[in-house]
């Protein structure tokens, strides 16, 4: 039987479109990074820019979609309202064949979005409107919906204190409980940043895998240059994933490092969902049994094809 993953995070509708660098001077964007943002600055933004496509998003849900590309079998649970987006979401996911193991409702809050705003440098700088999905809660994850898989995939964009902290706790403790690997992206610097306490103690005691990119591993392991992080990491036993755009990728495991050089592209159109994408291709070979240099190089092939497209699903 084909082998299973679930990633739970969050479920928002990406809005994409091109800007020039002044727009992001303007609005006080600071470029490749995600802002969160109310629905009043939303609706503002939404008004100032010209949408070039509108899609299915959310980092891990990409993932999951990557996984399914692959012909791998991926579930994915995520907050959606019963709006149009609540919709869109829900029918982007079947359509690929990714199981959506949510039951949407009536909500207070409507379905996440993040304006994509991608500049000629093919960058992207996003501005989330979480909405209901930053209200995923354990209520939402079922003990069922996690024991049917081999492993869980959870995104550093969730974590937060309250709500999401407890969901994301009762996950791990169920995968843990059942033996299913947990692996968890870091998301962003930012998230790294705020978090980077909790982070520490999650990989230290509660994840298999962890895949971030450089910048955010050298931020969360507090150092100056890769090497002194790897030597840090590896006090950890875990499987530490790197990411290093142009410069390939790497994986810290039973005290190895495995290196792999990224995959050439032709044509570089959107920056967008690369790190999801290559984290698809990992885990799906991961949990295939494939070897680490097998795990990096296709995550490298899956990154290089969805930056010569625009938006973040193959």
């Amino acid at each position: 039987m084909n082998k299973k993953i679930l990633g739970i995070g969050n479920a928002i509708v990406d809005v994409l479109t091109k800007v020039d660098d002044d727009f992001l001077k303007k609005n006080n964007l600071v470029k490749g990074t995600m802002k969160l943002i109310d629905k009043i600055e939303f609706e503002k933004l939404k008004k100032r820019i010209k949408i070039e496509k509108v899609m299915a998003g959310g980092s891990v849900a990409n993932s999951m979609a990557g996984i399914s590309y692959l012909k791998g079998n991926s579930s994915f649970i995520g907050k959606i309202n019963s709006d149009k987006f609540g919709d869109l979401y829900k029918k982007s996911l079947q359509d690929i064949n990714v199981n959506f193991s949510y039951t949407e409702k009536n909500e207070s809050l409507a379905t996440g979005a993040s304006i994509i705003l991608i500049t000629p440098d093919s960058e992207r700088t996003m501005c989330t409107y979480l909405g209901i999905s930053s209200q995923l809660s354990a209520d939402d994850v079922t003990e069922n919906n996690i024991i049917k898989h081999q492993l869980i995939f959870l995104e550093g964009y969730l974590w937060d204190k309250g709500i999401s902290e407890k969901m994301f706790n009762y996950a791990i403790d169920i995968s843990k409980k059942n033996k299913v690997k947990v692996a968890m992206s870091l998301s962003d610097i930012f998230c790294v940043t705020r978090h980077k306490q909790d982070f520490y103690n999650l990989l230290k005691n509660d994840l298999d895998i962890l895949i971030g990119n450089e910048k955010e591993i050298l931020e969360l392991s507090e150092t100056k240059n890769l090497l002194d992080s790897i030597n840090i990491l590896k006090e950890f036993n875990k499987l530490i994933v790197i990411t290093r755009s142009e410069k390939g990728s790497l994986a810290i495991h039973h005290n190895q490092v495995t290196e792999c050089n990224s995959e050439k592209a032709e044509k570089i159109l959107d920056l967008t969902g690369a790190g999801d994408l290559f984290a698809a291709g990992f885990l799906k070979e991961y949990i295939d049994s494939s070897d680490i240099k097998k795990c990096l190089h296709t995550g490298s092939i899956l990154a290089s094809k969805i930056i010569q497209k625009f938006g973040a699903r193959l």
